[in-house]
């Protein structure tokens, strides 16, 4: 790896003072979606118009206000997209499209000729102006450069004016700004501003894009400053942003360009665009969220939002995705698990209207989704078994047990080398405490009380033979736990004793948990559990359950 054939593509930025470093994002962007430009012309197999009016649709339905729908010069679809918009009368009346075009004549007035009879649209004019790009792809000085910027502004203002009586907005793009000198950069714009003459009513949009990611994230910001503080008629412009994502920045190049005074992003739903993507739209609006700031864009079912962009982007959503991703609410770690699951509970009991979870940023609940350890591995504890266990079918283990009981999944997930899906998790427990019937299966259970004692009677198989065995005691399972002392020549007594509905279950039944210890000097505890819609007879198998498993651990039957 040969770095030293590498060297900042950037050009220093005399900022005199940074005043970005103290700001914080308040409030929402203007936010214009270039999926169906930028993020369209970056596929493998770009979208049909059929497929754009439905991604369109869906871009309104969330909350875009600006849109910019393609490149009309660029073939015939583009432009016959953009004519169905409107002629078919699809564009809402506050919503605005948006048109690219270069700085070259012939494109410029198919461009225009695309919008006429549009109610409200924005022209976006670009053209590359950075060291690189002049000397390599133009071979033109800088004011030749600048007067290429000149031209197409003013051909774009004769053409709109002559041609489009709607509401018709300008924007400008110094392509490779992050490129650019920024002196130069502002000399070009302020050339640029001269011709579209902006004006209270009638603001110009000045896009600063990150065209390539050559610098940390500061860096955009430091230049985005440095055009605020030096660009003339500031009051009058939209400073825009429209980073890529080439060193895996995009959102903190766009988060940080906002704090030093952009207004508005342009980007992508989760970052789809050229190379290795645009500024990701999902992500920071839900960080906006994530710190109580109204994104102002509806991504309360991601789900749907998923689903879009997949089926006309026709590439997976990453499953390690700061929100949208299928592991974006599933933890492993036993102690993340455990934290996660207190957290919930406290935030149920206290009913509290402020989010705060150790691990999880936003509740998942706002987003159509939910907060699921659906996965165990070896790396996990009791808090996701414990969640499974109680969220998915309803039992709620002592803490003992729980503890018993992670150990045994820890160590199925250790011995598979790989995850236990609730399924496997769930017949683990019903394989290792539940109802079990080897080596004692009970067959009936007769009680009866006196003053002072209760009597039970039972039928029991044991090492295939049928018996009838008898016990008395303070109530039905002291009795049965003499009638099995006698009958099996053991020494043990009941130690643990919980109960509750089971509730997700499909009728009504009750989960008892019972652990034994043997009176040696081990005096180790096994715990079993029963479940049945009789309470008595829930724990009686509960009982019988937790001698079984003593049985053969202790003496080795089966």
């Amino acid at each position: 790896m040969n770095y030293k054939k590498y060297t900042k593509m950037y050009h220093p930025v005399p900022l005199e003072r940074r005043d970005w470093c103290d700001k914080e994002i308040t409030h929402a962007p203007i936010w214009c979606s270039v999926d169906l430009r930028d993020g369209n012309q970056a596929l493998y197999s770009p979208m049909t118009i059929d497929e754009k009016i439905e991604f369109f649709e869906y871009l309104v339905k969330i909350g875009f206000k600006e849109i910019e729908v393609g490149f009309p010069a660029a073939s015939s679809t583009e432009f016959d997209f953009v004519r169905r918009l409107i002629d078919e009368n699809r564009i809402p009346d506050d919503v605005t499209i948006q048109v690219l075009t270069q700085a070259r004549e012939h494109i410029i007035e198919k461009t225009i000729d695309a919008l006429k009879g549009a109610k409200n649209a924005i022209v976006h004019l670009y053209n590359s102006t950075s060291t690189l790009q002049r000397r390599v792809v133009f071979n033109m000085d800088k004011d030749e450069i600048k007067q290429l910027a000149v031209d197409g502004a003013k051909l774009v203002k004769e053409l709109v004016d002559a041609k489009l009586d709607g509401n018709i907005r300008y924007e400008y793009s110094p392509e490779s700004f992050t490129c650019t000198e920024p002196e130069y950069a502002v000399e070009v714009v302020d050339a640029v501003n001269e011709v579209f003459c902006p004006t209270p009513e009638r603001k110009v949009i000045i896009n600063l894009p990150s065209t390539i990611e050559v610098a940390t994230a500061n860096v955009y910001a430091d230049q985005i400053e440095y055009m605020c503080k030096h660009l003339k008629n500031r009051e009058n412009l939209i400073i825009s942003i429209h980073a890529h994502n080439d060193r895996g920045t995009g959102v903190a190049s766009s988060e940080l360009a906002l704090l030093a005074g952009a207004d508005r992003v342009e980007g992508t739903l989760f970052g789809n665009g050229e190379r290795t993507g645009n500024a990701d739209l999902v992500t920071i609006a839900l960080n906006m969220f994530a710190q109580g700031v109204d994104p102002e864009l509806d991504l309360s079912n991601i789900d749907e939002a998923i689903a879009m962009f997949e089926k006309f982007n026709k590439m997976p959503i990453h499953s390690r995705h700061p929100y949208a991703g299928d592991m974006a609410y599933v933890a492993f770690s036993g102690s993340h698990q455990d934290a996660i699951k207190k957290s919930f509970d406290l935030f149920e009991k206290e009913g509290s209207k402020t989010w705060a979870n150790p691990y999880l940023t936003i509740d998942p609940a706002d987003i159509g989704r939910k907060y699921e350890p659906i996965m165990i591995n070896s790396q996990s504890g009791k808090g996701g078994v414990s969640y499974v266990m109680e969220n998915k079918y309803g039992y709620t283990l002592p803490k003992a047990m729980l503890a018993e009981f992670s150990s045994i999944i820890n160590d199925l997930s250790d011995e598979k080398h790989t995850v236990l899906h609730n399924e496997e998790i769930h017949q683990a427990f019903i394989d290792s405490y539940m109802n079990l019937t080897q080596p004692i299966k009970t067959y009936s259970y007769r009680a009866q009380n006196d003053d002072s004692s209760t009597t039970v009677n039972a039928t029991i198989e044991y090492r295939e033979r049928v018996s009838s065995i008898t016990g008395t005691g303070n109530g039905p399972l002291d009795a049965l736990c003499s009638g099995l002392r006698k009958f099996l020549n053991i020494d043990f007594e009941i130690c643990a004793y919980t109960e509750h509905a089971l509730e997700r279950s499909s009728s009504s039944k009750a989960a008892t948990y019972i652990a034994i210890k043997d009176n040696d000097d081990h005096a180790k505890v096994f715990w079993g559990v029963g479940v049945h819609e009789n309470i008595n007879t829930a724990s009686i198998y509960a009982l019988v359950s937790a001698v079984n498993r003593m049985l053969i651990e202790e003496l080795g039957l089966d």
